[in-house]
């Protein structure tokens, strides 16, 4: 059997950021530093709750978001399912590691396009009827305690030309289905506009937006505002922006700008800095969250501190 290893909590003289419910506008530049602003309106979600890590922009630390969040809830001891649902670089699948049960044939390794499209009922028959795959059974442990997964591959994309009716509300349907007790599911969704990420932001209650501070990146953020308006129009309307992410946050008019913007446009979510440092690019080689390869870096403060800002656990 393997042994778990355990995240633990960080440490209480971590540099952690100020929090403000509002911003000081007036500030000059020299005054201004980083700080996370809390909404007076913002109000923390409770377990058991369906978070989305979402950006139609590449390279702003969304799979990094996803991964240092469900290590912090997991920290929190919090039971949490990660849902790889990015088939471009399985990132997750990869950083992170699936322990599969010891002697699990192949054809029974699911991952998340199996509760998509079904597996074949008859293994010796590929092209014959096929059966549903729960959400359950695509889940498996990492070697980390409290920190499941669900995997993807990059025939994750099949789902776009094997489409059945129904595919939209799948995901949501599957977790709604979930027999195993999980009190957080994080999903990270690919940046490609597909059938797949739509079916993810149907099946969240909490969105999070990563943003890296810079003029293209800040479109980005105005082309997943506009998506995620009609998905709260048309299909779930209870989806909820928490909270805007500056990830690789350095001082500058621009990080400045964006982040007012994101204030602006979403009045009730947080908007916090995660501070740039080289140790959450080098945290995937390792095979382990950043939270553990560096546990005294500034970005693993940052995120443990919005993580217990957004979520508290249920009585």
């Amino acid at each position: 059997m393997t042994t778990l290893t355990t995240i633990p909590p960080l440490a209480d003289d971590l540099e952690f950021l100020s929090i403000v419910s509002e911003w000081d506008t007036e500030a000059t530049y020299h005054q201004w530093s980083a700080k996370t602003l809390v909404p007076a309106t913002f109000r923390p979600a409770q377990t058991p709750r369906v978070f989305v890590v979402t950006n139609n922009k590449g390279g702003v630390g969304k799979t990094t978001t996803a991964v240092e969040l469900a290590a912090a809830w997991a920290a929190m001891g919090l039971r949490v399912r990660l849902i790889d649902a990015d088939p471009q670089n399985a990132a997750i699948t990869y950083w992170l590691g699936v322990e599969y049960p010891a002697g699990l044939p192949v054809e029974q390794q699911y991952n998340l396009r199996h509760v998509f499209l079904g597996t074949p009922a008859d293994p010796q028959n590929p092209n014959g009827p096929t059966r549903d795959v729960s959400l359950d059974e695509a889940t498996y442990p990492t070697k980390f305690e409290n920190l499941y997964v669900v995997p993807c591959t990059p025939d994750l994309t099949r789902v776009e030309y094997e489409r059945s009716s129904g595919t939209d509300n799948a995901l949501r349907y599957a977790i709604a289905e979930s027999q195993e007790h999980f009190d957080v599911t994080v999903i990270d969704a690919s940046r490609t506009m597909s059938l797949v990420t739509l079916a993810c932001l149907i099946a969240a209650d909490e969105a999070i937006i990563p943003v890296k501070p810079g003029a293209l990146d800040a479109q980005g953020v105005l082309s997943i505002n506009s998506t995620i308006e009609k998905i709260q129009r048309r299909e779930n309307p209870k989806l909820r922006v928490a909270a805007i992410l500056t990830t690789m946050w350095e001082k500058s008019d621009l990080a400045r700008e964006v982040e007012e913007q994101a204030a602006e446009d979403y009045p009730d979510a947080i908007v916090s800095p995660i501070r740039k440092t080289t140790k959450v690019g080098e945290a995937p080689a390792t095979g382990q969250p950043t939270r553990l390869h560096a546990p005294r870096a500034t970005a693993v403060a940052d995120y443990g501190q919005v993580a217990r800002l957004l979520l508290v656990k249920a009585a």
